[in-house]
């Protein structure tokens, strides 16, 4: 297979594109074969500093009144309709970056027309003012958008995270600076191309390229009022340091490491498959994704020889290639921070398995990976990979104290013969979200909402919820007469 190129990034900055600065001698690489795509590039602090001047002189109440809001819902749904003629491409190059394989990354990216048209949908059902019951008054509640908006994404979902964050910020009227992550920034390009192509309002979106150091100046700077960011724990906390210091409304999404409880009354077939499914999806790069397997000892040993049995019939293969099961590390700092991470496993006495048949290819390829053998008070790192811990427990008591003894807060899994028992057992784990007998990756249901506990965030995904993330409230109405005292 040729090696693929992707169009090198570029900006979009008060409304016109522009070319980024090029870092010397940097590439961003195919994962699959370690060959440049494209060089790798940054925005220059003036670059910052007119995106930012651009997006606190567009925002203002005057323009998100009631026939703006329709007029917004019809940009967002000519959007999507754009985004629908752009499937392969995006698919394909989300398949380029973040290693996915082909024929899920084509799933989620035919999904995101459908993601985009939920926000003009809630953008049509929110009411701008509702009137509150006030003995007579005329009281009314205001929903307003907070202000310029910075939304940084990750490169595990370099399509869908940029898609879903941004269409919401757009319908509830902030202006958006979008920087997507320099390892993974194509893919965002393309639907920021087809929200301009859409014809939105001047400086309702801008789009910037380069690492930490440019996301630093956008979330630290006082124009933003509000941050949505989904990545590393590390960065998370370097940015709500800087938006203490004029308390920006922050959505930290920072990811954990997972536990998945298998209680004594488990089906093997069930368990393994699920963890199998949780642990290989988007090839594990995902932050919901089970990280520290809790089982029965009496399930151990079988547990262990089903998930090893799984491992070795998997397909692992380039990521553009319709028959790959689960393709490449996203890049080269991540795929040596796995394999730093399970050398650290090993280090404390755990026993490696990696059964599964590597290609013939020079990229960042990595065996599905079960560690055992290693007390589970060490291994408590976020793996974002395909790699689980493997631990022995007495009962369901000393699976939810080994669980919340240092809590991902952010989702966990319980499997388990009698549902109204996992069930019940999964309540009790200090998570967001506890998936009972599965590992999939949308919401449990409709009306579900999922919040980020302790160190794995702030904030929390709900479904029809997603455009009231950036509003905020703002009450007007005619005040009471004094009362005699």
């Amino acid at each position: 297979m040729a090696n693929p190129q992707l169009s090198q990034p570029v900006n979009y900055i008060a409304d016109e594109w522009s070319e980024c600065q090029t870092i010397p001698d940097a590439w961003n690489l195919d994962p699959n074969t370690g060959q440049p795509v494209h060089r790798a590039v940054t925005s220059s602090p003036d670059d910052v500093e007119r995106a930012l001047r651009h997006a606190e002189r567009s925002y203002g109440f005057e323009r998100w009144d009631d026939t703006a809001r329709e007029e917004r819902a019809a940009v967002i749904e000519r959007a999507a309709e754009i985004v629908e003629t752009r499937i392969e491409d995006i698919a394909r190059t989300d398949a380029l970056t973040s290693g996915v394989p082909i024929a899920k990354a084509r799933m989620v990216a035919e999904f995101l027309p459908h993601r985009i048209r939920s926000s003009a949908a809630e953008l049509r059902t929110i009411p701008r003012r509702t009137a509150l019951a006030a003995g007579g008054r005329d009281v009314r509640l205001y929903k307003v958008p907070w202000g310029p908006a910075a939304i940084l994404t990750p490169w595990n979902g370099p399509s869908f995270i940029p898609a879903a964050k941004m269409v919401s910020a757009l319908a509830a009227g902030c202006p958006v600076i979008l920087k997507p992550s320099e390892h993974a920034p194509s893919s965002a390009q393309i639907i920021v191309e087809s929200f301009v192509k859409a014809g939105l309002p001047a400086g309702a979106l801008q789009l910037v390229h380069g690492a930490g150091d440019v996301g630093a100046a956008i979330t630290g700077d006082p124009r933003v009022k509000i941050v949505s960011f989904t990545g590393g724990p590390t960065a998370g906390r370097a940015i709500a340091r800087a938006a203490a210091e004029d308390f920006k409304v922050l959505q930290l999404e920072l990811g954990g490491n997972n536990p998945a409880l298998v209680l004594d009354d488990a089906d093997i077939d069930v368990a393994a498959d699920g963890i199998l499914e949780g642990m290989t999806k988007l090839n594990g790069q995902w932050c919901e994704g089970p990280g520290k397997v809790l089982a029965h000892k009496s399930l151990v040993e079988p547990l262990l020889r089903a998930l090893i049995d799984r491992i070795s019939r998997i397909e692992i293969g380039h990521s553009l290639e319709e028959a790959t099961q689960v393709g490449p590390i996203s890049n080269a700092p991540h795929f040596a921070t796995l394999q730093s991470r399970i050398e650290g496993l090993r280090a404390h006495g755990a026993t490696i398995h990696q059964p599964a048949n590597l290609p013939a290819l020079d990229g960042f390829f990595l065996s599905p990976t079960v560690a055992t053998g290693v007390d589970a008070s060490l291994a408590t790192a976020e793996l974002f990979g395909p790699i689980v811990s493997l631990h022995a427990v007495e009962s369901d008591e000393d699976a939810l104290r080994v669980a919340n003894a240092n809590p991902s807060g952010l989702d966990a899994y319980v499997f388990g013969g009698d549902v109204d028992r996992a069930i019940e057992v999964g309540s009790r784990v200090l998570s967001g979200e506890v998936r009972v007998n599965g590992a999939k990756v949308a919401d449990l249901a409709d009306g579900s909402a999922q919040s980020f506990w302790g160190t794995s965030g702030i904030g929390g995904h709900a479904p029809g919820e997603s455009v009231r993330v950036f509003c905020g409230d703002r009450v007007v109405g005619v005040d009471a007469p004094d009362l005699p005292m």
